[in-house]
């Protein structure tokens, strides 16, 4: 419920905000053109980092799209121009790629860079606000990322031009990976921890293997396979025939039912008892796969197989807390 009218007036700001900068944005994607196969060439064909540089709120984009390509498999860290006059600039290598930013294209700290960069070997490629300016003379490539007006009322907050960069950056990374053939398993190894890397984890990654995996021969009896389900600490056991292949699975509650009909069970064979073709699940299948076919079974653990049928592991739901 809106208060006041200076309530009104904030959200009618927001909305402006919102509404200029999404213009420049699709302005921008208007200016794609080769400059930007270049520069995606440029990276894709790095052999070492891609070395991304600004000043100011520049800076802090930067580092954002440094982060970005690192974490699709892009090498690359940032380097604030002030600190490369006092011994950063070591990190600047003739096989590096640098991306500069710089709305106005004119930035000191940059454009007194530039000619040590160009004779250190390195490629520039320029994310300018002016293609005319002195950072975009000094460039191999230079991406196009002005904009006709920043959202800040006064013209003077980077706000627009800001937001161009970061989109820009964006696309850089998402095109140079996409080139490289960047696939799921690739993200899970560079987002090992938080929830993303938990939904990316495979089911090999969190299984249960050897002395914790119970794997028992069909015609063993069930007080021995109780036995073998205890020492692993485990809730189920694999049942294997005589070439090792997973024919079954015995579980808690295949027990549970065995008492039932016959007190007299545990001295007989467990093949009488187990749950045959049992629902399982392959090592490189997401984890949240698993979890989601635990709950929809409404079982507490899957055996693990190879393509072969051959058992590996054991997952079980309380493998999987928190995804």
């Amino acid at each position: 419920m809106i208060k006041s009218s200076l309530d009104l007036d904030l959200i009618n700001i927001a909305k402006d905000v919102i509404k200029i900068e999404a213009e420049e944005v699709t302005n921008l994607a208007e200016r794609i053109d080769e400059s930007f196969v270049k520069a995606v060439d440029f990276i894709y064909e790095c052999k070492s980092r891609v070395i991304v540089t600004g000043m100011g709120k520049s800076g802090l984009i930067g580092r954002k799209i440094s982060a970005t390509l690192a974490s699709t498999g892009t090498p690359s860290l940032s380097l604030h121009p002030a600190e490369a006059f006092h011994g950063d600039l070591g990190m600047v290598q003739p096989s590096d790629v640098v991306l500069a930013l710089s709305n106005s294209g004119e930035t000191e700290e940059i454009v007194r860079l530039l000619p040590i960069i160009k004779k250190i070997g390195a490629k520039l490629i320029s994310m300018v606000g002016r293609i005319d300016s002195t950072m975009a003379k000094y460039s191999d490539v230079v991406l196009d990322a002005s904009i006709r007006r920043e959202a800040c009322p006064l013209g003077l907050a980077p706000t627009s031009s800001t937001t161009v960069s970061l989109v820009l950056g964006d696309a850089l990374a998402i095109a140079v990976y996409r080139k490289k053939g960047f696939k799921v398993e690739d993200f899970a190894f560079y987002h090992p921890g938080g929830n993303l890397g938990k939904k990316l984890l495979r089911v090999e990654d969190l299984m249960r293997t050897g002395k914790d995996h119970p794997v028992v021969e069909e015609d063993m009896l069930i007080k021995d396979v109780l036995l073998a389900v205890t020492r692993a600490k485990a809730g189920a056991a694999t049942v294997i025939d005589g070439d090792g292949k997973m024919i079954g699975f015995f579980t808690d509650g295949d027990l549970r039912r065995a008492i039932e009909r016959d007190e007299k069970m545990i001295q007989k064979p467990v093949k009488l008892y187990m749950t045959r073709n049992p629902y399982s699940i392959k090592p490189d299948c997401l984890a949240t796969e698993a979890l989601k076919t635990l709950k929809m079974k409404r079982i507490d653990e899957l055996p693990v197989v190879d393509d072969a049928g051959y058992p590996i592991g054991i997952i079980a739901e309380g493998d999987l807390l928190g995804l």
